[in-house]
């Protein structure tokens, strides 16, 4: 199969294919572009491989193109961007890994070194640059074949491509999901009979490949071969302990495990935001902690939104996720996202609404977002009854923020003026009659207007014994 046609529309192959007949090096199209093109899915990165120095050949081209290339000698690479294009090149090589480490041993190589150390079939096919055979595929795995069969397999027996480098095996769940394949039943016995080998990986490898899975159209498929493959219980085991089922006195739950995928699911298709997906993963993660059974009422995971705040900065810490504004965004919705849900009721009080508006802020279209994802039954009428219910909530909230204002709003009587008003320092009494003031607004006692908020405050004042 010959795709000399197709890279030609790109200009960047001809000066490749020209910069490298110069310098005197074979030079090839490797990987995911090859895969990407035969796919026909968009793709901007472009990876060359060459036999020789990838660096020279770089240099080369970035010298013919008028633009600046990044050197990365301690790997052997380059890289260097023209219009829209990312291109990156390196000379062919081995790989290996010891047992217990990390950092591979390399070696310099041909091309058929380089395309064994490549992790899929699907991803080990080449492209040739070169005069003599220009734009013919060079595919020595099948990798054409596997793309037809939706198959993710690994070139050389998968316990050597997983031993190499473990991070593989998340790819493998990765790739599978992106791309809506199945993983060769072989391969996948690689997997479960290296999954201990994913502890030696960093854990940042390992969430830029879990964040991939989750920001997936369909990310449930990718956890569920994680956990087939006993290396989800290794990475995340906080969100394996969700899984079962329990009866009792002929009164069951549902399984939390595969409700939590079926949640992360439904929002997938509302939102590409990365850390709004993570909150419905975490949304019960405290359901076993919390988990009691009341003979009157079956089971109750009572206090579990609480308990799962206050979980998340542990396991963002634990996994090495970022414990910044992505954290206390994920933290805030776990911890609210059972209060809109409690509001489907024919008498919802301002009162209640007011805070749920205050508390949720800015972030009240993404926790409404999460909790119609939330809503989960095999009885598509109950579903379809709870999210009518749900829009009337969220009509009434938007109506209320329309007339109040109450989303960040801030009390006019700040500390300061309790202070001055009173001539005490800061103080116990200060914060109690600040929050008094704050809750009289939310119950809609007053205004938030300043006459009569003062008014509140002289009053609150007063009965602490201070006087004005």
């Amino acid at each position: 199969m010959n795709f000399s046609e197709t890279i030609l529309q790109n200009p960047i192959f001809q000066t490749v294919s020209q910069c490298a007949r110069q310098i005197g090096v074979d030079a090839y199209i490797i990987g995911g572009f090859v895969r990407d093109l035969i796919l026909q899915r968009p793709s901007k990165d472009i990876d060359i491989v060459c036999v020789g120095s990838g660096i020279t050949l770089a240099e080369a081209v970035a010298r013919e193109l008028g633009v600046h290339v990044n050197v990365f000698k301690n790997f052997g690479t380059a890289q260097l961007k023209t219009d829209d294009w990312e291109v990156e090149f390196v000379g062919a090589r081995r790989e290996s890994y010891q047992r217990d480490s990390r950092k591979p041993i390399v070696e310099d190589g041909t091309l058929q070194d380089d395309q064994n150390r490549r992790d899929f079939t699907i991803n080990a096919m080449g492209i040739s640059l070169n005069t003599n055979d220009f734009g013919q595929l060079i595919d020595p795995f099948d990798g054409l074949r596997d793309l037809r069969r939706k198959m993710i397999r690994t070139p050389l027996d998968p316990l050597i491509t997983f031993s190499d480098d473990p991070l593989r095996m998340m790819r493998a769940a990765r790739f599978a999901t992106q791309l809506n394949f199945d993983i060769d039943p072989d391969t996948f016995d690689g997997l479960v009979q290296s999954a201990e080998r994913i502890e030696i990986i960093s854990k940042e490898r390992i969430n830029d490949e879990l964040n991939k899975i989750i920001l997936a159209k369909v990310p449930s498929y990718g956890f569920k071969l994680l956990h087939q493959a006993g290396i989800l219980k290794r990475i995340f085991p906080e969100f394996v302990e969700l899984q079962g089922a329990e009866y009792q006195d002929g009164k069951g739950h549902k399984d939390n495990f595969y409700h939590t995928l079926q949640v992360l699911d439904n929002i997938a298709p509302h939102t590409p935001d990365l850390w709004l997906r993570w909150a419905a993963i975490m949304h019960d993660i405290a359901k076993p902690a919390t988990k009691r059974f009341d003979p009157k009422v079956g089971w109750t995971f009572h206090g579990h939104e609480d308990l799962g705040a206050r979980m998340t900065p542990r396991i963002f810490r634990n996994m090495k996720l970022p414990m910044n504004e992505n954290m206390r965004f994920v933290q805030k919705l776990v911890r609210l996202h059972l209060r809109p849900i409690a509001l489907v009721k024919e008498q919802i009080t301002d009162s209640a609404l007011r805070r749920l508006l205050f508390d949720a802020g800015d972030d009240l279209e993404a926790l409404m977002t999460l909790c119609r994802a939330d809503i989960t039954s095999k009885n598509p009428e109950k579903v379809k009854k709870h999210l009518a219910n749900f829009n009337k909530v969220e009509q009434k909230l938007y109506d209320l923020e329309a007339r109040d204002k109450i989303r960040n709003f801030q009390p006019v009587i700040t500390g300061e003026i309790i202070m001055q008003t009173f001539g005490i320092a800061p103080s116990a009494e200060v914060g109690i009659i600040k929050t008094a003031v704050r809750e009289a607004i939310l119950d809609g006692l007053i205004p938030n207007d300043y006459t009569p908020a003062f008014a509140f405050m002289l009053q609150e004042g007063a009965k602490l014994g201070l006087k004005h």
